[in-house]
């Protein structure tokens, strides 16, 4: 395991991303502040574990695509506390041989890195403790493991919307990206406001009341993180609707749909 960082104690002061994901996957991995940071935002829009399992579900199906498409290698930046099955362990199912490392700024992934470290015999897992803001950390430690004259496949799922514009959320893209070897991709997921602006908003004042960033972004903002690539069919689309043929799409209840969005696209 890679500690690029001094270690930190955990914060039970103030609810973290990673910690309010799990509890809306129902995790056990969380504090009463997440919890009630999160039954806050459900409140706003009681869809909140939906959005959470359409966007797992997602993940799982952008990685089996990608490793059935000959993606050997894999950076998951926000990698989140470990749900089974997690990426590695997807991407093995289709390629033994899938080499995977993850990173996040949550101490709390850090107690539980032993179970993003079960790898195959033939592959590999690393844990990288860093922030993401931190791109230049990332890569000299991720390359320890990855082979960045090959392919991999970066991922970047449910992370963009807590960096705002001027923090250099589209720096942080282009510098990741720049760094990727032909035949590489790029994938996103992004919560919107497209569908309830008001109620996206009353979330961003949420977060921001707390020291933290919410930034809902529209279809054509996130797409316009995927300049200079091919995007792969159907673009960016509902995170609900890329690929639903690859399996695990999740049934919610209702017509509205689910707000966020998803896309994979090549570095040619």
């Amino acid at each position: 395991m890679t500690g690029h960082e001094p270690p930190v104690e955990i914060d039970t002061s103030k609810p973290h991303p990673a910690r309010m994901y799990d509890w809306f996957l129902g995790g056990k991995d969380n504090y009463p502040v997440d919890e009630q940071m999160a039954r806050q935002l459900l409140a706003v829009d009681a869809r909140g574990r939906d959005m959470a399992r359409v966007n797992r579900a997602f993940m799982h199906r952008a990685t089996r695509w990608l490793a059935e498409n000959g993606i050997r290698q894999f950076l998951d930046i926000g990698a989140g506390i470990p749900t089974e099955p997690n990426l590695h362990q997807i991407a093995q199912r289709t390629a033994p041989d899938a080499r995977i490392v993850y990173c996040d700024n949550d101490p709390i992934v850090l107690a539980h890195a032993a179970a993003l470290l079960r790898s195959t015999p033939e592959g590999a897992t690393e844990y990288i403790q860093a922030d993401a803001r931190r791109p230049e950390v990332i890569l000299e430690a991720a390359g320890k493991v990855l082979d960045f004259s090959k392919p991999i496949a970066l991922s970047l799922l449910a992370l963009l919307h807590f960096l705002d514009d001027e923090d250099g959320a589209a720096e942080l893209v282009d510098s990741l990206v720049d760094q990727l070897a032909p035949g590489s991709y790029l994938v996103l997921s992004q919560t919107t406001g497209d569908f309830d602006p008001e109620g996206a908003a009353q979330a961003a004042a949420m977060y921001r009341a707390r020291g933290m960033t919410l930034r809902p972004r529209s279809r054509a903002e996130l797409t316009a993180f995927f300049h200079g690539l091919e995007l792969v069919d159907p673009g960016v689309s509902l995170s609900a609707d890329w690929h639903p043929e690859l399996g695990e799409v999740i049934d919610v209840p209702g017509d509205e749909p689910i707000p966020g969005y998803a896309g994979v696209a090549r570095k040619a």
